[in-house]
């Protein structure tokens, strides 16, 4: 099934050359392109994509245009595509329900890897800021006792799983259970560690657990 994209970039060259990675395999269409956080919202709202990739900071913000497309539900996903690196940034693109937030150095490659898991419902944020996100997280939640301590022995299997990158399905088959089941079991885990989505358990994993994981 093709998995239908939005993009918007205010730098004609690279969002050409993007559009072209990204259609390169037949895997994505994009639908719709645009250069500023209004086209992008606009496009949103045309077609409905499975997918919303935009710049960080183009005209009128990456994240201004991900908040209103979040909260609208006019895509199933959205994912950030930048050079900032910047702990705000990050922080501020996850509060704003981005699921993907990958740098510009990405390969082709793994620029469709990384889409196709973030429009199929995993998250993922660039492995060289995730102890940066994880700093940013301890900080304001170092006065709160560990939630990971209240999970269950199977969402303590589950978790371990995310923290070592499977996706539902992988989980579901080496556990043995269904798909479904992993996922009501995920929601409850966020919701336990208080975390947005699986990137954060996954970091809050790996800090508690460290090398067990």
């Amino acid at each position: 099934m093709t998995i239908k994209v939005i993009l918007a970039d205010d730098h004609p060259i690279f969002r050409d050359g993007l559009v072209a990675s990204i259609e390169e395999t037949g895997e994505f269409e994009v639908a719709g392109v645009g250069e500023t956080a209004a086209d992008a919202i606009r496009l949103a709202e045309e077609h409905r994509p499975d997918l919303a990739l935009l710049d960080l900071s183009m005209p009128g913000g990456g994240i201004s245009a991900a908040k209103t497309i979040v909260r609208a539900g006019t895509a199933k996903h959205v994912a950030m595509l930048t050079v900032s690196e910047e702990d705000g940034d990050v922080m501020e693109a996850l509060n704003a329900g981005v699921a993907g937030y990958l740098l510009k150095g990405v390969s082709a490659d793994e620029l469709r890897r990384i889409l196709k898991r973030v429009a199929s419902g995993e998250a993922h944020i660039t492995p060289s800021l995730a102890a940066q996100v994880l700093k940013l997280m301890q900080a304001a939640k170092s006065a709160e006792p560990n939630p990971i301590d209240t999970l269950s022995k199977r969402e303590e299997d589950i978790l371990r799983r995310v923290a070592r990158g499977l996706s539902n399905r992988e989980i579901a088959t080496e556990l043995k259970l269904q798909e479904k089941t992993v996922k009501h079991y995920m929601t409850e885990i966020l919701s336990k560690l208080h975390a947005r989505n699986r990137v954060e358990a996954a970091i809050i994993a790996h800090e508690a657990w460290r090398d067990q994981v």
